[in-house]
């Protein structure tokens, strides 16, 4: 497989010193006349940051004048050590030789965890904010402030002129508590409204959003899953011995016939029945109680033929992309073509219940005309009656079973990945939330969970078979991770097998180039994920067919808007300005990799070539080109401001910042 025969990609290919010799592989191409050392490029920038007026915040242990490592890198950085004096090997330190240097891989699972709540501890009433003052929404049990005066006193100074919220739509909801307030604060401490934009600007709203009493049902476990406990029933009910799916051609059955298949569970497998989720003796199996006139949505079911299709053969797909994949950066990338969307993956479980923060990663800007929710989960009732939630709630125009994510917390609960093992619970999730769902059902999946045993091409035509509307199929294997080339010879295998259900191929597309060869290999269309990720102007340059030499203002510029997007969804209070800065610097952790068109010697950079150090055509060029999260820190600070006092960033991924 080509997957295999490729070298690592440069997840620690590049960052290292720099000369005039021969080009390294893993290394992107630069030209002679920019590359440098990380000595020189350091004192650079640092020489630039002392040119400019000193800013006084505390950045830190992240202050840029400190060249070290973080503690918990630091440890593998110098010698591949472990705790316990072990090493990443397995063996003991002083029971061998001495160690080349290891590259710091994987996620900072170690990382502080600051919520943006943690700088605004003296918090003022909702209910003063919302100019309520009649009555308080919690009563004598209310934690907030009250007295605005006090609140005004503690609370920091300004980050800037003007508010985005008041240019935009003509008011501020956040009062007296946002940021900028100073733009929309009247005399008499006010909060000013600007009555003809107000009435001009009619935003659409997000969709999407929980509802109070919905997450009051669903803590309580008061919601009815009828549709989903008669789902399950059947799916019970064909418990029986049948003919493997390896002999049994896959043939399309009724809306009340379920395709049986016998599957080996994987370890750990356990009955749907102890499935953690909603109890089901509380959950009543009888259908929603309604009033009013019977309509044919109360009795009749869709049969799958009567579903709406999912035609996007041919669009640029988005992939649902973890902390990163936020609706601000979605809106980025509509902005640059994408076509069609997808929200974070969401842990079922956890929207079963009711978490506020879950329910977030499903909404949908007006922008994202096709746009779909991912759902994770290992057990077919959790999974069924969370689709029929979504199905009764939101608005999709598909829902994704996330079968590729890779991450031990997920594939050791049997999510993810390890439901490519286990055959039986896979097809009960997949025939479960197709019977509740009136949208179409998409799959993700990878070539397999070990390294040379793939699986892809045997589950997809029983995909197929299980009524699954659309598959996308990332070339590599769990173990794999990002170690390898995706493996696009292997995809083109799978297209044939998969047809005639359209495939869609993810992995290592950075260009239009990439593209096109992807799109030769047979498949519906791609989705991107990283490549998005590093230059979010891909969609353009695809549909364009051409290399965007962009330029440091005009990459300035994205960011910007970024931040408005950010405040106008998270707020422009201090909770929402720095949940804004900290999604921004975790985006900057993989923006910082590309590297410019103009400054390439052979187009186009790849997606596995780690950028060398070199300095760029300008200072900002050369500073978003910093590896470094204390220079990520900075670039935040010219758009949103000073950093609170004791401020600490460290980025998701361990290879994403080092000096």
């Amino acid at each position: 497989m080509a997957g295999e025969s490729a070298e690592a990609p440069g997840e620690g290919g590049g960052g290292g010193d720099s000369g005039g010799g021969a080009q390294e592989r893993g290394v992107a191409p630069i030209k002679l006349q920019y590359l440098t050392t990380k000595e020189q490029f350091h004192e650079f920038l640092e020489a630039r940051r002392q040119e400019k007026p000193p800013r006084e915040t505390d950045v830190g242990e992240f202050d840029s004048s400190d060249l070290a490592e973080p503690e918990a890198k630091r440890i593998r950085l110098e010698d591949g050590r472990m705790e316990g004096g072990q090493t990443e090997d397995g063996q003991m330190e002083g029971a061998a030789g001495p160690q080349a240097q290891k590259r710091a891989r994987g996620q900072n699972k170690s990382r502080p965890h600051v919520k943006p709540t943690h700088y605004d501890e003296n918090r003022l009433c909702p209910s003063l904010v919302q100019e309520s003052t009649a009555k308080c929404f919690f009563g004598d049990r209310c934690r907030f402030l009250h007295d605005v005066g006090r609140y005004l006193e503690t609370k920091p100074a300004d980050l800037g002129p003007s508010c985005v919220l008041f240019e935009t739509f003509g008011r501020c909801p956040y009062g007296v508590t946002c940021r900028f307030a100073g733009a929309h604060l009247g005399p008499e401490g006010q909060n000013l409204v600007q009555e003809e934009l107000v009435q001009q600007a009619h935003p659409l709203p997000v969709r999407n959003g929980l509802d109070k009493t919905l997450q009051q049902q669903l803590r309580k476990r008061q919601v009815r899953f009828g549709r989903a406990e008669q789902a399950l029933r059947q799916l019970s009910k064909d418990q029986l011995p049948g003919p493997s799916p390896a002999s049994a051609a896959p043939t399309a059955t009724s809306a009340g016939e379920v395709p049986t298949a016998e599957g080996v569970p994987g370890p750990g497998e356990r009955d749907s029945q102890q499935a953690p989720g909603p109890d089901p003796g509380t959950l009543p199996s009888s259908p929603v109680q309604t009033c009013g006139a019977l309509t044919d949505e109360d009795t009749v079911r869709l049969r799958p033929c009567e579903k709406k299709r999912l035609d996007i053969s041919g669009k640029l797909y988005l992939a649902p992309l973890t902390t990163c994949g936020n609706l601000p950066f979605r809106r980025i990338c509509k902005r640059f073509g994408a076509d069609v969307t997808c929200g974070e993956m969401a842990v079922c479980t956890n929207l079963l219940q009711g978490q506020m923060s879950e329910w977030a990663l499903l909404k949908r800007h007006p922008s994202e005309d096709i746009f779909g929710v991912q759902l994770e989960g290992a057990f077919p009732d959790a999974m069924t009656r969370c689709a029929e939630l979504l199905n009764r709630t939101i608005e999709v125009d598909f829902v994704d079973i996330n079968v590729g994510c890779p991450i031990d917390l997920i594939y050791r609960k049997g999510g993810g990945c390890a439901l490519m093992n286990r055959c039986t619970k896979f097809r009960q999730i997949v025939c479960g939330m197709n019977q509740v769902l009136d949208v179409p059902l998409t799959v993700k999946i990878r070539t397999g969970v070990q390294e040379r045993v793939n699986l892809a091409h045997r589950l997809l035509p029983e995909l197929r078979g299980w009524g699954v509307a659309l598959a996308t199929l990332h070339g590599r294997s769990r173990e794999q991770r990002y170690t390898r080339l995706a493996d696009w010879q292997y995809i083109e295998q799978c297209a044939q097998a998969a047809s005639p259900m359209p495939l869609f191929g993810n992995g290592d597309i950075l260009s239009y180039e990439d593209a096109n060869r992807a799109m030769q290999t047979g498949v519906a269309g791609v989705m991107i994920a990283r490549g998005a990720l590093l230059k979010p102007w891909l969609f353009t340059e695809i549909k364009e067919q051409r290399h965007w030499d962009i330029s440091s203002s005009e990459r300035m510029d994205v960011l910007r808007d970024f931040t408005r997007y950010g405040l106008e969804h998270w707020g422009s209070d201090t909770r929402g300005v720095e949940k804004t800065r900290r999604f921004l610097l975790e985006w900057l952790s993989f923006l910082c990799r590309y590297v410019p068109v103009g400054l390439l010697e052979r187009l186009p950079q790849r997606l596995n070539e780690r950028p060398p150090y070199y300095l760029g055509r300008d200072y900002l060029e050369t500073l978003m080109a910093s590896q470094n999260a204390a220079d990520w820190i900075r670039i935040s600070e010219m758009l949103l401001g000073p950093v609170p006092p004791k401020f600490v960033f460290l980025p998701k991924h361990k290879a994403n910042s080092y000096k």
